[in-house]
């Protein structure tokens, strides 16, 4: 008599656990030094002014401030347009 099911059942049914990815924050949001902004897979988005991208492609914020976003377009090497995303932190103004 077998010790085991002759099917594989056993090996099936594995998943794995969701990633969270996506906008961390809004426009216009407050953000402080270290925050994650964008969780990505490849470049969606790209770093603009005061934001860094981790070895994940995560983009995060250097310095405290407000978060904006922007489309600009980039000429290729080919002379075509392609338009990107940036995502930027402008500084808070002291009061």
């Amino acid at each position: 008599m077998a010790t085991s099911k002759a099917t594989g059942s056993s090996r099936l049914g594995r998943d794995s656990g969701p990633k969270y990815l996506g906008l961390k924050v809004g426009n216009g949001e407050a953000v402080k030094p270290g925050q994650i902004l964008v969780r990505q897979r490849g470049t969606n988005f790209k770093a603009g002014l005061n934001v860094k991208m981790g070895g994940d492609n995560t983009l995060f914020a250097l310095k405290k401030g407000t978060v904006s976003f922007a489309t600009t377009s980039k000429m290729s090497y080919d002379r075509s347009r392609k338009h990107i995303k940036l995502v930027r932190v402008n500084l808070s103004k002291p009061s």
